[in-house]
């Protein structure tokens, strides 16, 4: 009877002998120094390991959206104990840092996001020329991490004249099938890139690369072709234009190399012959107008290219050689050219003969003759 008694006792112990040994081998519950959390809750398995069934126990509310907030051991393990959660392992952390993750959308994004949904649409360009203002200043936005999805438009509204945009945005949520919904209101115009003066400038200036700067202005403001700051530096405007004023391609010319009323080089130039004599410009051009010249000497009004500063070549004249430094009534010909120079010479600085006379006399010209070359 004993022995039987023992053998029973002995099997007990032995069957109670693994159970004692697997409860040694359970891990402590452990506090953790740093704690990220997704939700508006902090929850008893955010800030310890192995908290077995009171894991899901909430027990702080979370800080706000992408802050982090600071606890003292002592205050944790407070709550714990009211949570009925003893014995939790510390080591050596003072406290605990609580960090509740965030999706950020910069407010530059929500601008390119609404400039995108209007791109091309209700008269609009391309979104890279949409300027995008809210009616109330939106910062960044910050929003539940688990907001991952897209920004999809479901609602979009614009009136063209005033500029007014009301678009609806939604976004998809990984833990609540009801996706987020953002709505925005404001101001969306459509602006171009324009070269800008920095300064009064007058007719007769050249534009320097500090009087131009580029600014972005509403299209409407700028009628026409905006012209660059490069195509701008170097060149004149067609009227006197105060400082903010955008330019426009319509608005600048070519420098004038002829002035009125200046003193210019008249020069008729064929194969064989270069003549130069004096005038007076009538009118003002650029490199390449045509304008009217005054010889004084016959008062006859000529009408030539501008192909230089202070020089105007008749028309008629050869431009394909170039052209060599004037010289006052001088030439260069052959024996057979000297009829058509005496002629030229004629149309150039004679001056009109009176009615009665039939037939006017040419004048001498100075020729000077090459040498004829032997064959």
């Amino acid at each position: 009877m004993i022995r039987t008694t023992l053998a029973t006792i002995s099997a007990l112990l032995a069957l109670a002998l693994p159970a004692a040994a697997a409860d040694d081998f359970i891990a402590a519950p452990t506090l953790r120094a740093s704690v990220s959390v997704t939700s508006d809750v902090v929850r008893v398995g955010d800030l310890i390991d192995n908290a077995g069934s009171a894991a899901l126990i909430p027990v702080y509310r979370s800080p706000d959206l992408g802050t982090t907030g600071t606890l003292t051991v002592a205050q944790v393990l407070s709550v714990l104990r009211a949570k009925q959660v003893i014995g939790v392992m510390t080591g050596d952390i003072k406290e605990v840092q609580v960090t509740r993750l965030a999706r950020t959308l910069a407010s530059k994004d929500l601008e390119a996001a609404v400039a995108s949904t209007l791109e091309r649409r209700f008269g609009l360009g391309d979104a890279a020329n949409i300027t995008v203002t809210f009616d109330r200043g939106i910062s960044d936005m910050r929003l539940d991490a688990s907001n991952t999805g897209a920004l999809q438009p479901v609602s979009t509204r614009y009136d063209a004249r005033s500029g007014r945009f009301d678009v609806a945005f939604e976004i998809n949520n990984d833990t609540n099938p009801a996706p987020t919904k953002l709505r925005f209101t404001g101001t969306a115009i459509e602006t171009v890139e324009v070269a800008v003066l920095t300064r009064d400038i007058d007719r007769t200036e050249l534009l320097k690369s500090s009087d131009v700067s580029l600014e972005r202005r509403p299209k409407a403001e700028v009628t026409g072709e905006p012209a660059s700051r490069d195509r701008t530096v170097g060149m004149q405007l067609r009227r006197p234009m105060r400082a903010g004023m955008p330019i426009r391609v319509a608005d600048i010319v070519k420098p004038d190399f002829v002035v009125r009323d200046q003193t210019v080089t008249i020069i008729y130039q064929v194969p064989g012959l270069y003549l130069t004599t004096r005038g007076k410009a009538i009118e003002s051009g650029a490199e390449g107008d045509t304008v009217s010249v005054l010889n004084p000497q016959s008062k006859r009004t000529l009408t030539g290219v501008v192909t230089g500063r202070g020089q105007v070549t008749v028309q008629g004249a050869s431009q394909s050689a170039p052209m060599a430094p004037a010289v006052e009534q001088t030439s260069s010909l052959k024996r057979d050219d000297v009829p058509a120079a005496a002629a030229l010479a004629q149309s150039l600085i004679q001056a009109p003969a009176p009615a009665q006379i039939a037939q006017a006399q040419i004048p001498q010209v100075r020729v000077s003759q090459a040498p004829a070359k032997s064959e």
